[in-house]
């Protein structure tokens, strides 16, 4: 049996959108055995995604050590750079499927474009490899909860630099609005942001005991967002958590644009993105000038908008039970 290794050794975010890839990899190559080289907290996620017959969990592409036979492809899902390459080309792979680099011209290769998708970037790659790769294949089933935070507003405190931090205070208005208007509400995000989120949630008035930061693994974060009625996040993993299951989303964008990482354009209709349409340095320490010129009112409104479409999809459902029943 031949092996097809893939390299994607980053965040959540990062391989929920290289999902449809993976899908695609798996219906080429049925008879393959399909491993995947990605950090060892993401293998629940890799189990829900269900197209991979192996994880071979490591922190980092230096961190690849493999001791099977040499792979038959090796596909850098990655990032770009030579590093990923050097390390797929130590397994011995007869051949590597990656974006351009110029360290290694004998690889044919496309153009690596950082306008791109992530999602467009990896099915590009693949279409490169005359791979058929369908881009809406995303969706994730969600998994079991132990916990039952059902039709609540989640709010995702956490992100993964400061340049994408909405500050705590506007954070505590938008939650004392909801609770104002009755909804049950609960902040996610992990153990980094417990402290963050204690504060917001004291100054918003809800009780401590509805923020779940730092006390969920993958697993029951996953269950929480694939039950929300509506989740506020940022540009961050759960973001992308919320749009494989097809929950509804507000998204706060800065630096990077949404074209380059928000939800695909067929999805749309199901989240709100909020963008003050200027791009800034996403490695900064402080929050993005960009992100700072959205405003709690601006989120207030686009929450409840999410919120009222939402009402309006459960009162169909039950229209449509009641005439079943």
């Amino acid at each position: 049996m031949s092996v097809v290794l893939v390299l994607q050794a980053r965040g959540l975010g990062d391989l929920l959108t290289a999902v449809p890839a993976l899908r695609a990899l798996r219906r080429a190559r049925r008879n393959d055995h399909l491993v995947l080289a990605a950090p060892h907290h993401l293998r629940p996620i890799v189990d829900v995604i269900a197209c991979v017959d192996e994880m071979v969990p490591i922190a980092d592409p230096q961190g690849l050590r493999w001791d099977g036979p040499p792979p038959k492809l090796a596909v850098n899902l990655h990032r770009p750079g030579a590093l990923p390459i050097v390390q797929l080309g130590k397994t011995g792979a007869e051949r590597i499927l990656t974006y351009r680099d110029p360290a290694f011209p004998e690889i044919p290769a496309p153009e690596w474009r950082p306008e791109h998708h992530p999602i467009d970037r990896w099915c590009h790659l693949l279409e490169f490899d005359g791979i058929g790769a369908d881009r809406r294949n995303l969706g994730l089933l969600p998994p079991v909860a132990t916990t039952d935070h059902r039709d609540s507003v989640v709010v995702h405190v956490g992100a993964g630099a400061p340049a994408r931090r909405w500050p705590a205070d506007r954070f505590a208005a938008v939650i004392r609005h909801l609770l104002v208007l009755g909804h049950e509400v609960v902040l996610t995000g992990d153990e980094y942001d417990r402290e963050n989120a204690l504060g917001i949630a004291a100054r918003a008035g809800l009780s401590g005991r509805r923020v779940l930061a730092g006390t969920q693994n993958l697993i029951e974060l996953s269950a929480t967002v694939a039950e929300a009625s509506v989740v506020l996040c940022g540009d961050t993993g759960v973001a992308h958590l919320a749009t494989a299951f097809g929950t509804r989303t507000v998204q706060l964008f800065g630096p990077t644009p949404p074209e380059q990482g928000g939800p695909p354009s067929h999805l749309l209709n199901r989240h709100e993105v909020l963008w003050a349409g200027r791009t800034g340095d996403r490695f900064a320490g402080t929050p993005d000038p960009g992100l700072l010129q959205i405003g709690s009112a601006e989120v207030i409104a686009a929450l409840d908008r999410q919120l009222d479409k939402r009402r309006g999809e459960a009162s169909v459902t039950g229209a449509a039970f009641r005439r079943v029943g």
